[in-house]
């Protein structure tokens, strides 16, 4: 059977639910999602349980994608041992297609200290999103991170600094919107700001918000993908 993920939206902007790093009682609740406008796509930017994931699955008709955060606590126990939420879709280290977008992920911080989950040295993201950008090439509409590019939301400490492979990456594949979380409210961030190299939307996830993305222009990214597959 065909994946009606798959395929394009129509003509009209894609409403997005972001959440990262909280679970906020208005959307962890026994009557969500009454009063709440209607989303197309949840995208997920780390260090959310992954029960709260499961239950947005529960809830919601749309694919949900996420990526983990440096806290692992993604996973849901089941028996004595823990497993990937069910329902839900990871995007790390991959590009993914959901609700007519292309979507690349990547999980984690950079590392800040020498154990713990989560973490990356610089080497892992070099080699890591140069994997990811090479299924990107034919386009991609957006980069869900956890740990924010460097720029205006990395954070004041080094657990919370900015990653240089992120911002290469958003260099080199001019993802339209870029979603992270990492970055807490204390930290006095704003919610976004305009990549000034690229013109990408970058928007911190933390608790949740509601945004729309305009359609691409007609064949841009479909176009760049093909010619990408006819070489090989």
């Amino acid at each position: 059977m065909t994946d009606p993920a798959a395929f394009p939206l129509p003509d009209r902007p894609t409403r997005l639910l972001l959440v990262a790093d909280h679970t906020h009682p208005f959307i962890y609740r026994e009557g969500f999602p009454r009063g709440a406008p209607e989303v197309d796509l949840v995208l997920a930017a780390g260090d959310l349980p992954g029960s709260y994931l499961e239950f947005l699955a529960s809830k919601l008709p749309v694919p949900i994608v996420y990526v983990h955060g440096n806290h692992a606590n993604e996973y849901v126990t089941e028996g004595e041992g823990r497993v990937p939420p069910r329902g839900v879709i990871s995007a790390h280290g991959r590009v993914v297609r959901a609700a007519g977008l292309r979507i690349a992920g990547w999980g984690g911080v950079p590392r800040y200290r020498r154990d713990g989950e989560g973490q990356y040295t610089p080497l892992q993201a070099r080699w890591g999103l140069a994997r990811v950008g090479w299924q990107a090439r034919g386009g991609v509409d957006v980069l869900l991170t956890h740990a924010p590019p460097l720029g205006p939301h990395a954070g004041s400490d080094y657990a919370h600094r900015g990653c240089p492979e992120i911002s290469e990456f958003i260099a080199r594949h001019h993802p339209r919107l870029v979603v992270h979380g990492h970055i807490h409210e204390y930290e006095g961030r704003r919610e976004e700001y305009t990549d000034p190299g690229t013109g990408a939307r970058v928007v911190n996830a933390y608790g949740y918000r509601v945004l729309e993305l305009p359609p691409r222009a007609r064949g841009t990214t479909d176009a760049a993908e093909a010619r990408a597959v006819s070489k090989g």
